[in-house]
């Protein structure tokens, strides 16, 4: 992969577009990534499922742009993206059944729906549940990321409206979103299946969605 990173000028924005390497990602460009998430960009990255749309937590900006482009109601669960298993459980409640559940299937291709503790922004929980989905990614994008960040991203799939798959070319979401987004990390091409959701907030278990991830 050739390492470069330049911008893009569509309609008067300037979209920043990075080719970070998937298996040892550039520290330079990752720091560059999270600088600009902090200072509330909205930007797509690859992930070990599909590519997503990801901003700071609590960026309130940043979320609204997301839900525009992806054209999401009220009721849309969204997703934080946490570096490893004690990060998740300092955003959701998680009792002893759940978390050798937890344990088994992260990291890896799958989102959790739980009840969400007080340090979950109010604006990012399921109207009506209080809950709020979360993963544990196996990307090294992903990872390095995070490991920056020293906290959560807000993430959604990036599909767009009234369509089956979501963008896999970082280049085709250049074109369709580039005047949407102020960073694009091309990561190479991503997947079409999202994460499995599996709702832990009843008694048992209940997948919600069968996507990559494969429950054994």
């Amino acid at each position: 992969m050739i390492t470069c990173y330049g911008y893009f000028r569509l309609g008067g924005h300037v979209s920043q577009y990075l080719n970070i390497h998937s298996d040892t990602p550039q520290m330079r460009l990752i720091k560059q990534v999270v600088d600009a998430i902090q200072s509330g960009a909205v930007a797509a990255i690859p992930t070990d499922a599909a590519y997503v749309l990801a901003c700071q937590m609590g960026n309130k900006d940043a979320l609204e742009r997301i839900r525009q482009i992806r054209q999401l109601d009220e009721n849309h669960h969204f997703t934080l993206m946490c570096r490893d298993l004690s990060d998740l459980g300092t955003y959701a409640q998680v009792n002893n059944t759940s978390y050798r559940l937890l344990k088994s299937l992260v990291p890896g291709a799958f989102t959790f729906i739980l009840p969400a503790t007080r340090e979950v922004p109010k604006r990012l929980l399921h109207p009506k549940r209080k809950t709020i989905g979360l993963r544990v990614p196996e990307h090294t994008i992903c990872q390095a990321l995070l490991e920056e960040l020293h906290e959560p991203l807000l993430i959604a799939t990036l599909i767009l409206p009234h369509e089956e798959w979501p963008l896999a070319d970082p280049m085709d979401i250049s074109d369709k979103l580039g005047r949407l987004l102020d960073v694009i990390v091309d990561g190479g091409s991503g997947g079409l299946e999202s994460t499995t959701v599996i709702d832990l907030t009843g008694s048992m278990p209940e997948i919600i969605r069968q996507g990559k991830g494969v429950l054994s």
